[in-house]
């Protein structure tokens, strides 16, 4: 019989296609056995047994044909926090905690605040924000029901009290007395046409919440015109965006009559935040 390491081994050959093969080998690994990653690394000449190897070479066939990890496990960690995710939602990324650290950096230290989270998919960026900001409440919004149920599953599951869910497309549902002191979205930014669509893994998440018209940028349209109606004066509008549209989302922010308006990059130097201020 084989062994963990030697598993392993095998699995990170055949996921030579993906850039995290390794990775991926030891999630799926741990997640047929039970066991957290350190076990596989402390436990390297234990030997599974029959039934473990076969759905284990099972859930790679998946994953070699492109499914996601986190959908073949069922969870991703974003901000440390166990998200539950399913073919209704987004993969949280990495990338996207930069849109959580840029957001907590506008909160005050004391008093209560009100934030707007537009498209929240899995709720990863509310429950984010969240778990760090006891004083904030927050509404979270997403067009898809099977999405906002997800939402409302791991924010049940993660003791989080201060979310509201609400079906909404964008800020369509908010009355006009709605106000926020902070609006955030990580919307579908996506050419319509890009290559990358038609990846394994993409086909796998959904479209809408990837691609967004011709040049990709026809939810951030929508979101800097119709959040302006719904910030208090001076509040502020984070997104997250493509790599290559942040002057693109500049233009859109200053279009729209916001100032201060700035652009943050990711840990590859990427562009891939913009925040603009509702003027006083």
């Amino acid at each position: 019989m084989p062994r963990i390491d030697e598993l392993l081994s095998a699995a990170e050959q055949q996921l030579s296609e993906s850039d995290s093969a390794r990775l991926d080998a030891e999630v799926l690994l741990s997640y047929v056995l039970g066991k957290p990653r350190s076990y596989l690394r402390a436990w390297p000449e234990v030997e599974p047994g029959v039934v473990a190897e076969k759905d284990y070479l099972q859930i790679l066939a998946r994953r070699s044909a492109g499914e996601p990890v986190a959908h073949l496990t069922g969870e991703r960690e974003f901000w440390s926090l166990s998200l539950q995710v399913t073919p209704d939602t987004l993969v949280p990324r990495p990338d996207t905690e930069l849109l959580v650290s840029e957001t907590l950096k506008c909160l005050p230290k004391t008093g209560e605040i009100s934030i707007a989270d537009l498209g929240t998919g899995s709720g990863a960026v509310a429950l984010a924000i969240a778990s760090e900001c006891q004083h904030c409440h927050i509404t979270a919004t997403d067009l898809s029901t099977a999405a906002l149920a997800v939402a409302q599953a791991n924010a049940k599951r993660l003791g989080q009290k201060n979310i509201h869910f609400l079906h909404s497309n964008w800020c369509s549902a908010f009355g006009r007395k709605d106000h926020f002191d902070i609006i955030v979205s990580n919307p579908p930014y996506i050419p319509a046409n890009d290559p990358h669509l038609l990846s394994a893994e993409l086909a796998c998440e959904p479209q809408f919440a990837l691609a967004s018209g011709e040049d990709g940028l026809d939810a951030i349209r929508l979101i800097t015109h119709q959040a302006k109606e719904h910030l208090v004066d001076g509040g502020w509008l984070l997104v997250e965006h493509g790599y290559d549209q942040g002057e693109s989302v500049r233009e859109l922010f200053h279009d729209s009559g916001y100032k201060d308006v700035e652009t943050y990059h990711d840990l590859a130097g990427h562009a891939r935040v913009c925040k603009g201020r509702k003027p006083a």
